[in-house]
């Protein structure tokens, strides 16, 4: 059963709006045409004339226009928003200088001791065990283990790194490391122990995500663009935002920022710099907000008016 028609206005900014109710709830929202207002309508309990105030006129004293929290919602949608694109120019801007400097050559070393392990469960310093390190350009380096089962390497160049740990009656070992200005991992301090059996038998361990120079810099890269389209689409949403009350800018730029995040940890960019997860943690209670608060008006609004 469909409702009456009935013609209000807008108590924002005075446009006259059709809107064809439904028999329930009591209380609808439509938008504005002109300035996208939600403007409530209460639906009739008596049939026309009787519900309509122009069949004595003057009889009652005019009713003030509805409070719409319109502004303070758009303002504070807004300033979410700008939030969320001012964070994300600032994380691109560092994560742009980081990709410049990224394959900037060095020097590096790499060292650790081995552990031989035996079958009842103890383990004994691992002298004597020959490691290999291979950069991923493909240079190897040779060294033995010291009594206490120590190794040391120097001069190792920016990139991905390959240690290789053999000895006679253990199984190989394989460990993938990562060395460079800007971060390195598992190439100091490494504590490795081998465990008896065939050199086949061998197993690898991978100390972190990024195994060559290139795929570090790409993931660097993505970052960048990715937050520099959070930045644009957030900005635009929130220029768009102060001109006019259109909540789906707000839930389309807020939902950008909320899932940067995501994208971010997808290319595992937290484990080299911690201090992204503050930045990430701020991009997402910004655009989490707008969203909420625009998801909320649009909730509320009902299908345009005819």
């Amino acid at each position: 059963m469909v409702g009456p028609a009935v013609t209000v206005r807008c108590p924002a900014c005075g446009t006259p709006l059709r809107a064809v109710l439904a028999p329930s709830p009591p209380t609808q929202w439509f938008p504005c045409s002109q300035c996208h207002a939600p403007v409530p309508v209460v639906v009739p309990r008596d049939p026309p004339p009787l519900y309509s105030w122009e069949v004595v006129p003057g009889l009652y004293p005019a009713l003030p226009p509805p409070h719409v929290p319109r502004w303070r919602v758009r303002r504070m949608a807004a300033g979410a928003l700008v939030g969320v694109a001012l964070v994300a120019v600032v994380l691109a801007g560092v994560f742009g200088y980081y990709a410049l400097v990224a394959s900037a050559p060095g020097s590096f070393d790499a060292n650790g001791v081995v552990l031989l392990g035996h079958k009842s469960g103890s383990t004994t310093p691992g002298a004597g065990v020959s490691v290999t390190a291979t950069t991923e350009n493909g240079a190897s380096y040779q060294a033995v283990t010291a009594l206490d089962g120590s190794f040391a390497f120097s001069g190792l160049p920016t990139g991905g790194l390959t240690l290789e740990f053999s000895d006679a009656g253990y199984s190989t070992v394989y460990v993938y490391a990562f060395v460079s200005t800007l971060y390195s991992a598992g190439a100091t301090g490494l504590e490795v122990t081998m465990g008896p059996g065939a050199a086949n038998n061998n197993s690898s361990f991978a100390l972190t995500p990024f195994t060559d120079l290139e795929q570090f810099v790409a993931a660097i890269g993505a970052g960048v663009v990715l937050l520099g389209f959070v930045a644009i689409v957030a900005g635009y949403a929130a220029l768009l935002t102060v001109r006019a009350d259109r909540p789906a800018l707000g839930v389309v730029g807020g939902g950008a920022g909320l899932m940067a995040p995501l994208a971010l940890a997808y290319l595992a960019l937290g484990d080299p710099f911690p201090w992204l997860v503050a930045g990430s943690a701020a991009l997402a209670l910004l655009g989490g907000f707008a969203l909420a608060i625009r998801a909320v008006q649009m909730a509320q609004t009902g299908p345009a008016a005819s």
